[in-house]
C-alpha cells in the first residue's frame, strides 16, 4: 500500500546535496484565477529539477560494492543531470546513455559533472536497451528514472516539505506525470498526512500514459507519444508508480502544448523564471481545473518541476502562448476579391487587435485570408467573432485548434498551385540532430516529385515537417507503404482545411 512509503520518505537523507525549495505564492495568477495559487519551486534545485532527490536517495542506498562498480542510467535530460551530480558528490563512477537526439545543453551538463556520456539511438527505448546491456556486461547498477522504490521515496520529499511549509488547508495539489515517480511519492505522502487534500495528476494530452492505464485498468503502451514536453514524454507509466498512484490520486487532467506554453508565461510573470514545458504542466492542469469547475477562494499548489529548456525553444513557446491562454483566435475568412473588401472586413472587426494577417492573390473571385485576432478568454469571443462574420455573409473557418495551421500554414501562406496536380500532403516528425533533415529528404527522394516543403526548428528533440508529393491516385498505396517503411510518425493532411484554403 502507499502508506509503506511514508517511513522511506521521512528517512530520505538527501539534504547535504538537494535543497529544500521554497513554496511561493503567485499573486498574479492567484488574482486571475480567484484562488490562492502556490508554486513549489523545484526549478531552484542545483540541477534545476526535482530529479536530484530520487537519484541521490537511490545512490545512498547502494552498498560499497555496488558503488565501486559504478552506476548507469538512460535519460534524455533531467534524470541524467541529477544522477551525474549525485555520483560526483559521492565519488561514484556514472555512465549516462542518451539518445543521439538529446540537446547539447543536456549532454554538456552531464559531462561537466564528471559522468561518461554515451549517445545511442534516436529514442529513450534504444538508449535504455544499451544501458541494460552495460549492466550485464560490466556489473553496473542501473538507476531508473522513476520505476524504483528508493527513487520514488526521494521524490516524495517534495510533498513532505510543502505540507510542512504551509500549515493551512490545501484544497488540491497538481503534480506532473511522465513515468510517475514524482506523483507516486508525493500522492502517497499527501494522502497519508492530509487525506482531505485532493491530488490531481497532470499529463500532456498526447502522452497521457497514466490516463490510458486507468481507463484500461492496467498499464498500456501508447502507440505514439507527443514530444513537446520531453520531460514527461513516456509511453508507459512505471509499474511501481502505477501501483501507488491508482490508490492515491483523485483524478487525471490532460493539457495541450498551447496550454503548457501559456502556463510557462504565467510562471514567468510571477517568478521571472522560465520553466520547461513539463515544468509548467501542473499549472496548466490547475488552470484547466479552475476553468472547468468554476471554483473560487480555494488554495492550490502547482509543482514548478523543472527549468531545463533550450533557449531556441522560447520562440515557439512565445508564439503558442496567446492561443494557450485563449487570448488569440485564428480564422480563415473568404472575402470578395475586389477593391474595398479589406477595408470593409477590417471595419467589421472594429478596434480588435489583429495579431496576424496573411494573404496571397489566387483568382479574381475570392480571397482567402489567414487572420489572427486578440480575444477575451472569458466571454466566448471566438464564437462571437465567427457568428458576426458569418452573419455578414463571410465564409469563416475557425483554425485556432488546427495544428497544421499553427505549426506550418501560418508561415507559408503564399497562394494556390493549380499546376501541382495529384498532390498529397503529409505531416512528419523526425529525430532532430545534425544531418537529420538531409537524411529525411534522401529517404523520400527519387520516386515522386516534392511539390511543397515546410520545416521549422522548434528547439525540440524532434523536427516537424509538412511535405507535398505529386502522386497519381493509382500509386497512393505505394506511397503509404514507403511512408510506413520510413519509421517516422506521420499523418495525412491532404484534407486539412488550412491546406485547402491557402495552398491546395
Amino acid at each position: 500500500m502507499p502508506q509503506s512509503y511514508i517511513k522511506r520518505i521521512l528517512n530520505a537523507r538527501i539534504y547535504d546535496l538537494a535543497v529544500e525549495t521554497p513554496l511561493d505564492e503567485a499573486p498574479l495568477i492567484s488574482t486571475r484565477m480567484k484562488n490562492k495559487v502556490l508554486f513549489k519551486r523545484e526549478d531552484l534545485q542545483p540541477v534545476f529539477s526535482f530529479k536530484i532527490r530520487g537519484a541521490y536517495n537511490k545512490l545512498l542506498q547502494l552498498t560499497d560494492e555496488q558503488r565501486a562498480k559504478g552506476v548507469v542510467a538512460a535519460s534524455a535530460g533531467n534524470h541524467a543531470q541529477g544522477l551525474a551530480l549525485a555520483s560526483q558528490h559521492l565519488g561514484v563512477s556514472a555512465t549516462i546513455v542518451m539518445p543521439q537526439t538529446t540537446p547539447a545543453i543536456k549532454i554538456d551538463a552531464a559531462k561537466r559533472r564528471g559522468s561518461k556520456v554515451v549517445l545511442m539511438g534516436d529514442t529513450f527505448d534504444e538508449a535504455s536497451a544499451h544501458a541494460q546491456k552495460l549492466v550485464v556486461e560490466k556489473g553496473m547498477t542501473y538507476v531508473p528514472p522513476y520505476d524504483d522504490a528508493d527513487v520514488i521515496a526521494g521524490q516524495g520529499t517534495v510533498a513532505m516539505e510543502l505540507l510542512r511549509q504551509y500549515s493551512g488547508p490545501i484544497d488540491a495539489v497538481f503534480i506532473p506525470v511522465g513515468g510517475g515517480g514524482l506523483c507516486a511519492g508525493m500522492s502517497a505522502y499527501i494522502k497519508y498526512v492530509r487525506p482531505e487534500t485532493k491530488v490531481f495528476a497532470v499529463e500532456p494530452v498526447d502522452a497521457a500514459c497514466l490516463k490510458a492505464a486507468l481507463d484500461a485498468n492496467r498499464r498500456v503502451t501508447l502507440p505514439h507519444v507527443g514530444i513537446f514536453a520531453d520531460g514527461v514524454a513516456v509511453a508507459q507509466i512505471g509499474k511501481e508508480p502505477y501501483r501507488v498512484i491508482k490508490a492515491s490520486i483523485d483524478g487525471v487532467i490532460t493539457a495541450t502544448a498551447d496550454e503548457m506554453c501559456a502556463a510557462i508565461k504565467d510562471v514567468f510573470e510571477d517568478t521571472r523564471s522560465i520553466t520547461e514545458p513539463a515544468g509548467a504542466l501542473s499549472l496548466a492542469g490547475l488552470k484547466k481545473y479552475v476553468a472547468e469547475t468554476g471554483c473560487e477562494g480555494k488554495t492550490f499548489v502547482a509543482i514548478s518541476s523543472g527549468a531545463n529548456t533550450n533557449f531556441d525553444r522560447l520562440r515557439f513557446i512565445s508564439e503558442s502562448t496567446e492561443i494557450g491562454e485563449k487570448r488569440e483566435a485564428i480564422f480563415a475568412v473568404t472575402i470578395p476579391e475586389k477593391p474595398g473588401s479589406y477595408a470593409k472586413f477590417c471595419k467589421l472587426l472594429g478596434k480588435r487587435s489583429i495579431t496576424e494577417f496573411n494573404y496571397r492573390y489566387a483568382d479574381n473571385r475570392d480571397a482567402h485570408i489567414f487572420v489572427g485576432l486578440q480575444v477575451s478568454p472569458s466571454n466566448n469571443d471566438r464564437e462571437v467573432i465567427a457568428n458576426t462574420l458569418a452573419s455578414k455573409g463571410y465564409k469563416v473557418c475557425d483554425m485556432t485548434e488546427n495544428e497544421t495551421a499553427k505549426l506550418h500554414i501560418r508561415h507559408m501562406v503564399g497562394g494556390h498551385a493549380p499546376q501541382a496536380g495529384d498532390e498529397k500532403i503529409y505531416r512528419f516528425e523526425f529525430p532532430e540532430r545534425p544531418g537529420a533533415l538531409l537524411k529525411f529528404l534522401t529517404k523520400l527522394a527519387g520516386r515522386w516529385n516534392i511539390s511543397m516543403f515546410h520545416y521549422r526548428n522548434h528547439g525540440a528533440a524532434f523536427g516537424r515537417v509538412l511535405v507535398g508529393f505529386q502522386v497519381p491516385k493509382k500509386e497512393h498505396k505505394q506511397l503509404e507503404t514507403l511512408l510506413k517503411d520510413l519509421g517516422y510518425p506521420y499523418s495525412d493532411e491532404t484534407n486539412n482545411e488550412a491546406y485547402q484554403y491557402f495552398l491546395g
